[in-house]
């Protein structure tokens, strides 16, 4: 384990021995100098975590080696010590960056106390950091699961359009593909990280609210404005602002958004003073707003403002590798979560996951593997495990083949198509687990011309 080490800085012999003897006790790796000019050099050579600086050096003014140390090393947690304390020189120390300010003579204790806050708030600083670089890979490409042609392709634009962080995004796709996801990814690799992600779902509040949500509002702007609030703009300034659901919002709001974006300013409500704002506008719908522009529900001229940047999501249907990936992420996601030890789902289980249309897309699929998880007792998922609109969409696309719609009957199957035949019991078979007395009673045929027909294509190598 590395020490912990700390840099004192005093011209005073009887203090800097006086720290060293302090700070060995508690097994601090502890370099002492005497002036400025050598305390910069130790900084920019050394793994210095706290240095303790006196205001009266022989060659130079602490607060200018306060002030260069800074420059060099924001982290580096400097203490000022002196024995001329006056509240102007700790206001200046403070504001310089100082993390705390004594005067001498101190006490063993509290020095001791002090230091011991301060290397606990180095530890909080970096936990911080860690969390926010995790926070950042969860976020990022990363969190963004698949490896279809189609999703590769996003990221690659996900990646590209970060750069232009200036630039409005605009997130096209079926409700549940996972727009909110590719936008904090877009706001996470982009120069502008490091400030606020803010959203709001513009279909979730009364047009009304939603202004003032935007926008905030000067106090007395209407009855209950009591106090005054700042606006998602405002929170955002520097940062990225998630338009979820933008076709949903009104005509007049519209304008408004449009005003922001060609101005970068706003105003709160019950205000006259206009305010500045840096924000990277990513909007999302569902919606088709070329036919909403046709029926004059969105204002053409606010489409192309934000169609800069355009990213277009595929239902999950189209995406079958997604939903292999997909599906197993989120069974282990509830492995954890509710304490299971299931492994895996079962071939044809997968197969019908793959099968299935998907009306709700990724948002839907989550939710039956968590379905599936609660119910689960066995390590295997399998047919009979699956949810009971999985396995009907199953069969009625068999009966689709096999039933004449004309007068909903079957056809004898013997006059199909063999290969037709031979698919439409496979199907079966993976739908009934390959139980030879349900699949003949789904397809209506005796068991006897059943296992003939199982023979005849080879089905599972003849031997159901």
């Amino acid at each position: 384990m590395i020490p912990r080490s700390i840099l004192v800085v005093d011209d005073e012999e009887f203090i800097r021995q006086n720290l060293l003897r302090i700070f060995k006790e508690e097994h601090y790796k502890v370099h002492l100098v005497n002036d400025g000019t050598t305390a910069l050099q130790t900084v920019g050579k050394e793994n210095i975590d706290i240095c303790l600086l006196d205001l009266n050096l022989p060659d130079m003014n602490g607060l200018d080696v306060l002030r260069r140390v800074k420059k060099e090393r924001p982290d580096l947690l400097v203490i000022i010590i002196t024995g001329y304390a006056s509240v102007e020189s700790a206001v200046k120390a403070i504001k310089l960056g100082a993390y705390d300010y004594i005067k001498k003579p101190f006490k063993a204790d509290a020095i001791k106390l002090i230091v011991r806050l301060a290397f606990e708030t180095i530890s909080l600083q970096k936990k911080v950091q860690q969390l926010k670089l995790r926070q950042k890979d969860v976020s990022g490409l990363d969190a963004i699961l698949g490896s279809s042609k189609h999703l590769n392709q996003v990221k690659q634009q996900v990646e590209e359009y970060a750069k232009y962080d200036y630039e409005t995004v605009l997130i096209t796709g079926e409700s549940g593909t996972g727009k909110e996801m590719i936008a904090q990814a877009l706001h996470s690799i982009s120069p502008r990280s490091e400030n606020e992600f803010v959203e709001i779902n513009c279909a979730s509040i009364p047009e009304t609210l939603l202004e003032s949500e935007l926008f905030g509002f000067e106090k007395g702007a209407f009855t209950d404005a009591k106090t005054s609030k700042m606006g998602l703009f405002e929170r955002a300034d520097g940062g990225s602002l998630f338009l979820d659901e933008i076709g949903e919002m009104s005509l007049s709001l519209q304008a408004k958004l449009l005003r922001v974006l060609e101005k970068k300013t706003f105003r709160r409500l019950g205000s006259t003073k206009d305010k500045k704002v840096d924000v990277r506008i990513i909007a999302a719908t569902n919606k088709n707003l070329s036919s909403a522009i046709n029926r004059k529900e969105f204002r053409e001229d606010l489409y192309y403002r934000l169609n800069v940047l355009r990213i277009n999501l595929a239902p999950l249907r189209e995406r079958e590798d997604d939903i292999v990936i997909l599906a197993n992420d989120f069974l282990m996601q509830f492995n954890r979560k509710f304490n299971k030890n299931i492994e895996s789902f079962s071939p044809d289980a997968m197969r019908i996951l793959k099968q299935y249309p998907w009306p709700g897309n990724i948002r839907e699929l989550k939710n039956i593997v968590e379905r599936i998880c609660i119910l689960q007792k066995s390590s295997v998922v399998g047919i009979s495990n699956l949810p009971g609109e999985l396995t009907h969409n199953t069969m009625k696309s068999i009966k689709d083949i096999v039933v004449d719609p004309r007068d909903n009957q079957f056809h004898s199957l013997p006059e199909a198509i063999e290969n037709m035949e031979s698919n439409i019991i496979q199907q079966v078979f993976t739908i009934t687990g390959g139980n030879i007395s349900k699949a003949a009673t789904l397809l209506k045929i005796p068991r006897e011309t059943l296992r003939y027909k199982i023979t005849k294509y080879n089905i599972g190598n003849g031997e159901y």
